[in-house]
């Protein structure tokens, strides 16, 4: 069977596809992967058995701005190379995790006959998958949802894949980096691969009062990183192989609300508090998503307009204080099958196909 995978624009549309290209490889699949040109996402996929290609990928917008006429050229060169592309593969099936790279491929598909699986992390679509939604054959979701209305596809509630050695970290190896006592809490601060500078911002002004009582691991995002020098504070760039094993000594995690990150929270039971993107920043998915995770008991949530030293201290400390019971309802919590589940959906359109 050969299989294209696509995604791209940050890690959050890449990494999470490596469970599924994984498993599918182990199952004798031949995986060629489709991203953007710039180099970035072949770059998350560095050491895996694939064949990459890289196609213009123009940015969809939800406004008004003059750079639209521009990336609509673009995004026409990308359909027209990844029509050329899948032409020359000719897979049995496509495999989108979303991004604004994965139009062009998608619609190609498409118009080439190949079905397509896709999967969507948020609450609520984003605005590629929502474009996609009459080309697929169907659709997988992190989150029990609704039939999007324009879906012709089958819709299967998958849950959202975590990857397995962020299920093997070592607390000890994550400890051991820092240097941290295991008697000291650990407290890991993230806003994402490509940073936050909010969040950075007031983590640095509670800074001198967190280590008072914790150790501050704090992932500031590429060319943020903070020239703060104090003790039991951390910061990084970015965290690449011993990421798993800084989740793994957190003993509670400060995160934007992205569907990827909620969900590696919940499967390793991290008490945690969200800061979701606001609206003005985003179509309010990372809103949506951690209005889940508090209903259901699992997160604590702090408007990022709410959010200064004072209140992310007090969360924290408050937190900490009753992380045994915070991690006893995260226990709770027990996704499908999702990697069994998102196999099956592609194996079965690939067979249609064949």
């Amino acid at each position: 069977m050969r299989l294209v995978f696509t995604g791209g624009g940050t890690a959050g549309h890449v990494l999470p596809a490596l469970p599924i290209l994984r498993a599918m490889r182990r199952r004798g699949a031949e995986i060629f992967y489709i991203g953007g040109a710039d180099g970035a996402d072949e770059g998350y996929l560095a050491g895996e058995q694939l064949t990459y290609y890289g196609i213009a990928a123009g940015k969809l917008r939800r406004y008004f701005s003059w750079r639209n006429f521009a990336d609509a050229v673009l995004v026409l060169r990308g359909i027209w190379q990844s029509y050329r592309l899948l032409g020359r593969i000719r897979p049995h099936a496509i495999f989108s995790k979303g991004g604004f790279v994965t139009f062009p491929v998608v619609l190609a598909g498409w118009l080439r006959r190949i079905p397509v699986v896709a999967h969507e992390s948020d609450f609520s679509p984003g605005l590629a998958n929502r474009l996609a939604m009459p080309f697929l054959s169907a659709l997988c979701t992190s989150f029990p949802s609704q039939r999007p209305r324009r879906l012709r596809g089958a819709l299967v509630h998958t849950g959202s894949p975590v990857r397995p050695e962020l299920l093997q970290g070592d607390a000890e190896r994550g400890r051991a980096l820092l240097e941290a006592s295991a008697r000291t809490p650990l407290v890991l601060v993230t806003g994402g691969s490509l940073g936050a500078e909010a969040l950075n911002a007031v983590t640095c002004a509670a800074a001198p009062g967190l280590v008072k009582f914790c150790c501050l691991a704090h992932v500031c995002g590429p060319g943020k990183i903070s020239a703060l020098t104090l003790p039991r504070y951390h910061p990084f760039e970015f965290v690449g192989p011993d990421w798993g094993d800084l989740l793994a000594a957190a003993d509670l995690v400060v995160s934007r609300a992205g569907a990827n990150a909620l969900f590696e929270l919940l499967a390793l039971g991290k008490p945690n508090i969200l800061v979701p993107l606001p609206r003005s920043a985003s179509r309010g998915d990372q809103i949506e998503n951690a209005a889940y995770a508090e209903q259901a008991g699992y997160s604590l949530v702090i408007p990022e307009e709410e959010l200064d030293a004072a209140r992310l201290t007090e969360a924290v400390q408050r937190m900490l204080a009753g992380a045994n019971a915070w991690r006893a309802r995260l226990a709770t919590f027990a996704g499908p099958p999702t990697l069994q589940l998102v196999m099956q959906t592609i194996e079965k359109v690939a067979g249609r196909a064949g």
